[in-house]
């Protein structure tokens, strides 16, 4: 369950569902369901298949497959605890529960897709504010120096809000807008895609940033962090 919580799903789109009927080998079976759009459905299988295993290897190996456990001083052959999850159903469970149409007030709306930042596809987006100035040309500067690290996209098309809205839509966590500031002093306005909170920051912290919020190990941790407003 610790790896589900991380996903940042509620909790309240999971239950457990304890088998009656189970495996002549089972002592016990319990099964992880999921709110799906169809409903709660299986999601993750839990069993104790007891040693039912491995007295078989034993069995038709002629192997000793036991255990010295030296605070009981004895062997016993040990138990199997089978877990299976479907990748397909996990797809499903994150994409279902991260889409979202969110009223922002004054007949405003936005759909977003809310992905888990190490699940997204893109991690950044970088855009120049205009497409004159030079800015382009630091846009790109930036976008090269975060792609050995980072899958990005480049948008220059459109409204500053309306390509906001293209990346929300595709679950980009970050967007990384470039303006005439930014040839002054190398410092670029970075954007939080499920907060909306914008911050200056130095170009040289992206990497770091961008790194620690798209972490694997973050979001295992707990620890993946969003932006504060100024």
């Amino acid at each position: 369950m610790k790896w589900h919580s991380a996903l940042g799903i509620p909790a309240e789109s999971y239950r457990f569902h304890d088998h009656i009927k189970m495996a002549h080998y089972a002592d016990a079976a319990s099964d992880i369901e999921f709110d799906f759009p169809m409903g709660f459905k299986e999601l993750e299988g839990v069993h104790s298949r007891t040693d039912f295993d491995l007295k078989q290897h034993e069995e038709h190996t002629g192997k000793k497959l036991q255990y010295f456990d030296p605070e009981l001083n004895k062997n016993y052959v040990p138990y199997v605890i089978e877990t299976s999850i479907g990748l397909d159903r996990m797809f499903l469970a994150v994409l279902s529960s991260s889409f979202k149409n969110e009223d922002l007030g004054e007949g405003k709306s936005r759909a977003v897709l809310a992905l888990p930042a190490s699940l997204a596809p893109y991690k950044v987006a970088v855009m120049p504010l205009t497409k004159k100035d030079g800015l382009p040309d630091k846009a790109r500067e930036i976008m090269d120096s975060l792609k050995y690290d980072f899958n990005c996209a480049y948008d220059e098309k459109d409204s500053p809000g309306k390509r906001y809205r293209r990346q929300d839509a595709i679950g980009t966590p970050f967007c990384v807008m470039v303006d005439h500031e930014s040839l002054e002093n190398d410092t670029v306005t970075i954007r939080d895609r499920d907060t909306m909170e914008q911050e200056r920051v130095s170009i040289s912290e992206l990497n770091s940033i961008i790194a620690k919020r798209v972490s694997f190990k973050a979001l295992l941790q707990g620890e993946a962090v969003t932006l504060q407003s100024n």
